[in-house]
């Protein structure tokens, strides 16, 4: 699927990032593998359901999941008579969320995919400890985090150890004070200027450019940052906030270059919804087994089905340029129409003057009916 599909998606562009997420599926039963009342994105709130956990490469023009695995709820993994009925592995322990991401993540990478900035919402971005792993890896990320993440702000940082001139241990630890003291990413948001604002403009939506304002600061993470020796590195705080809400929407930290320029940083950040794209069309949810082995087989077939559709979307053109491809084969002084003045006639309408190709077809026109060129045949 590697060897298939990422050399065609990589025909629009190198990959520029890896997109963290899961999905869920929501079910009426208790006996399908894995399932437990827990948050499931298709309904917005806690339900029963099932939840698979994903990485997936991606360009601005695709995305294709290259690892797919089920979540399973500490008291599946701890009750046997539910693993027996399920069949699942005996190696398959309890994980976390964000622990089965960095074990894919790592798998990736032994695999030698092209690698890209890794990019993840509020429900892996808040997780420090995975944050710090994939810094560990040599790897930037773009990450979700709550309002309530604190985070030194510009100028500021945690004390760091003093040595001792008394008796006593010396300290190890970075060290607060009443006037050292982080701030959560909303109180920090709240306080920028006016002009720290910009609208920026990240992709073409539906119906026009979609566009917001943001802002961004150059912040520390603060997290338990008590507990290390030195501070942490500086990073990006990236803040939303549309025009027509009382207060910023959605709070991102990423690990990438000081120098990277603002929109640039947005489309990044606004990558991450190429995944929903592929919820949608994948058809993940349309397994009725029970078991672990059928879970992911069905994830498999459904997978390999998409990139087979990738693939051949990127083998074709887009139509327009299929047809004005084929328009110049059968006429080759086609071109597109030219701006000049007309004389009206005397009921006012402007007559087309139009020259004449081997062919019958008029070369006007700036792109063939489908019937002309159907009815045409190479020369």
């Amino acid at each position: 699927m590697r060897e298939l599909v990422l050399p065609v998606i990589e025909q629009s562009g190198p990959i520029e990032a890896w997109i963290i997420d899961d999905t869920g599926f929501p079910k009426k039963g208790r006996h399908s593998v894995g399932v437990t009342r827990q948050y499931c994105g298709q309904l917005g709130k806690q339900d029963n359901c099932q939840v698979a956990v994903t990485l997936s490469p991606a360009n601005c023009e695709a995305s294709l999941p290259v690892a797919y695995r089920l979540y399973l709820p500490e008291d599946w993994a701890k009750d046997q008579d539910l693993r027996r009925k399920a069949k699942i592995p005996e190696e398959i322990a309890f994980q976390t969320k964000p622990e089965i991401a960095l074990e894919q993540i790592k798998a990736a990478r032994a695999a030698g995919l092209p690698e890209g900035v890794v990019l993840m919402d509020a429900g892996y971005g808040n997780d420090t400890g995975l944050r710090t792993a994939i810094t560990a890896l040599g790897m930037s990320y773009v990450a979700g985090i709550l309002t309530a993440t604190t985070v030194w702000p510009p100028g500021t940082a945690p004390l760091l150890p003093q040595t001792r001139s008394e008796r006593g241990r010396p300290q190890i630890r970075l060290q607060r004070d009443s006037e050292h003291q982080p701030v959560s990413a909303k109180t920090l948001a709240l306080s920028l200027p006016k002009e720290a604002w910009q609208t920026v403009a990240w992709r073409e939506g539906s119906a026009e450019r979609l566009s917001s304002r943001f802002a961004r600061q150059r912040v520390r993470a603060a997290h338990r940052d008590a507990e290390l020796s030195q501070p942490r590195a500086e990073e990006w705080l990236l803040i939303e906030w549309p025009e027509n809400e009382a207060e910023p929407t959605k709070y991102w930290l990423a690990t990438l270059p000081e120098e990277i320029a603002f929109d640039r940083l947005v489309d990044l950040a606004k990558l991450r919804w190429r995944i929903e794209r592929d919820y949608q069309e994948l058809g993940l949810g349309d397994y009725e087994g029970r078991g672990w082995r059928g879970f992911h087989h069905h994830a498999t077939l459904c997978i390999a089905a998409y990139g087979f559709l990738i693939a051949e979307r990127g083998a074709l053109p887009p139509l327009r340029t299929r047809l004005l491809r084929a328009a110049r084969a059968i006429c080759p002084s086609r071109g597109l129409p030219t701006q000049r003045r007309r004389r009206s006639a005397p009921n006012g309408t402007f007559p087309t003057r139009s020259r004449r190709c081997a062919d019958g077809l008029s070369s006007h026109s700036p792109e063939p009916s489908r019937g002309a060129l159907l009815q045409c045949s190479d020369p």
